[in-house]
């Protein structure tokens, strides 16, 4: 398991978590009904020049993102009601993301990335 917390807020309109201060983030945008799910590494300065991946595994599921690149993050964004972020609510006890250029992170699947997803919903 990677060392960190999830903290849960709102940031203005959006249902905002993140682990391990802002080494993953999940975002609620209301009005489209999405959320974001973005992968920053603050010790590295990471910049991408091209394109990169984002993969989320479960316990169930596993897939595979071209991410957009943004300074030294990367984000992909997926619809309220995708079955990827039920497996990652409902997996046994973590998840894994892994990005381009940075270490996988193994993430508990706490309370507040159900939040985020039952905000949007």
């Amino acid at each position: 398991m990677t060392a960190g917390n999830w903290q849960w807020n709102m940031e203005g309109q959006q249902s905002v978590a993140r682990f391990a201060g802002n080494r993953l983030t999940l975002r609620c945008d209301p009005t489209a009904r999405t959320i974001h799910i973005e992968r920053r590494e603050p010790s590295a300065s990471t910049q991408f020049s091209g394109s990169a991946t984002l993969t989320v595994r479960t316990q169930s599921q596993t897939r595979v993102f071209a991410a957009i690149p943004q300074g030294g993050a990367v984000t992909v964004s997926l619809a309220a009601r995708d079955p990827l972020l039920d497996a990652m609510a409902f997996t046994r006890g973590r998840f894994a993301v892994e990005a381009s250029g940075m270490p996988t992170l193994y993430v508990p699947s706490w309370t507040e990335v159900s939040r985020v997803i039952e905000d949007c919903r």
